[in-house]
């Protein structure tokens, strides 16, 4: 091979530098894994890891900035210049604890067996200082056929490794790859394993998924294999069709998650229990919420209130509770649902309604926040010569609809007068 076309310049030289520091030690090196893999694809590589006949302990001993991430299992962080870059020794793994750590790591000298252990053909390759590649199992052949086969007998890897079934379809997904015969039968065999992986490793590779160029595929592949059936926590994701997902890819990664949420039919609060289970951050799954709880609203608009007029001041009122990015995030993930989603024919005219004007709702609502009215709480409460209480909360998010809607002006003197207006209304 000549030279890397697919890394950053500064790294591919930074990790040759690495490289050649083990070798004139006197140690094998080579690049591995999924740099090669990526090289050979025409796909940017994002990292470079190594490995080589080196202990631990000799690799720490080589470099002066050495980080100890996996020592215990051959693995340390070598930093070159600004880049890191994972140095393993070659090593055999066995018996594995729940299906995912191996217990016994043994240090080996020939990187053919170091690559027997990893999980698929195309990811057991290295590539020597001279660019000749050390491809024992056929990856580069699976490549060109666009084949995810397993290293050796699949459902030993499975066992192994249980997250294996998972990397397999996003490799499938990411990549447009089929997946072999033996390795797919060995998947639905060995399925049930996959209680004993943690839900955030889970989670991790579903966002890989729904972040890759064609998470449809990915999707139906883990509905036909079943294998989110059988996590520690049971999720819900097969349930939705495919045909309601039509629009999935064309959307940025966290309206791919709410199309799915949308098209699954989750409640707000199915879904907060769903995105707990799977452990997404807060910020994410506040999100999310909104988007749902905006629908919720959308579903529930009276056809009798449903004229331009009605809706935009549903839209605003929307607005203020929620904002522009659920908004944003509902309008676009709508625009993806099929037709048949809206099964009743009223509801089908009120969103079309909003896909028209909302967007345009959005840009003219200038005031949506409390911050934005032009008078406080204390001014109300000197106006109205009232203590403070529930009331006044309620009285300051009637004046902001009322001032976003341009029913009245968001001026100091206009608001207080409203404000009295409502008051001797509710005291009548």
């Amino acid at each position: 091979m000549d030279g890397w076309h697919n890394a950053d310049p500064d790294m591919a030289f930074e990790a040759t530098r690495v490289l050649d520091r083990l070798i004139s030690a006197g140690h094998e090196a080579y690049w591995v894994g999924g740099c090669v893999r990526d090289e050979l694809l025409g796909r940017s590589i994002q990292d470079m890891d190594l490995t080589t006949s080196a202990e631990p302990d000799e690799v720490v001993g080589l470099f002066d900035n050495v980080i100890p991430t996996g020592i215990q299992h051959g693995t340390v962080t070598v930093v070159s210049g600004s880049f890191p870059f994972e140095v393993t020794t070659f090593r055999t793994e066995s018996d594995y604890e729940d299906h995912r750590r191996p217990q016994d790591v043994r240090f080996v000298k020939d990187v053919r067996e170091d690559l027997r252990r990893r999980d698929f053909t195309m990811n057991a390759m290295a590539l020597t200082r001279a660019g000749e590649l050390v491809d024992p199992f056929g990856g580069e052949a699976d490549i060109r056929k666009g084949l995810i086969r397993c290293v050796g007998e699949a459902e030993e890897r499975f066992e192994e490794d249980a997250l294996r079934m998972l990397r397999c379809v996003r490799f499938a997904a990411v990549f447009g790859f089929r997946i072999a015969p033996a390795t797919w039968k060995a998947l639905l065999r060995k399925r049930q394993l996959l209680r004993y992986i943690a839900m955030e490793r889970v989670r991790t590779e579903m966002e890989k998924i729904m972040k890759g160029p064609d998470p449809l595929r990915g999707l139906e592949l883990l509905r036909r294999s079943e294998l989110l059936s059988f996590t520690k926590t049971a999720t819900p994701w097969q349930r939705i069709s495919a045909f309601s997902l039509g629009g999935l890819n064309d959307l940025p990664e966290e309206q791919r998650w709410g199309l799915l949420l949308l098209a699954g039919g989750f409640e707000p609060e199915q879904a907060d229990v769903v995105l707990r289970d799977w452990t997404f951050s807060n910020a994410f799954r506040v999100r999310m919420l909104r988007l749902l709880e905006w629908e919720r609203a959308v579903a529930a608009v009276s056809p009798s209130s449903a004229d331009e007029a009605g809706l935009r001041r549903e839209w605003i009122s929307w607005l203020i509770r929620w904002g522009r990015e659920t908004a944003a995030d509902w309008l676009a993930v709508n625009g993806s649902l099929s037709l048949e989603y809206r099964l009743v024919a009223h509801t089908r005219g009120i969103v079309s309604m909003l896909e028209a004007k909302g967007r345009d709702w959005t840009d003219d609502t200038s005031i949506q926040q409390m911050k934005d009215l032009n008078i406080t709480g204390n001014d109300l409460l000197g106006a109205l010569n009232r203590r403070g209480g529930p009331w006044l909360g309620e009285l300051m998010t009637r004046l902001l609809l009322a001032a976003a809607c341009g029913d009245i002006a968001n001026e100091k003197e206009q608001l207080i007068e409203e404000a009295k207006r409502v008051t001797e209304v509710e005291k009548a």
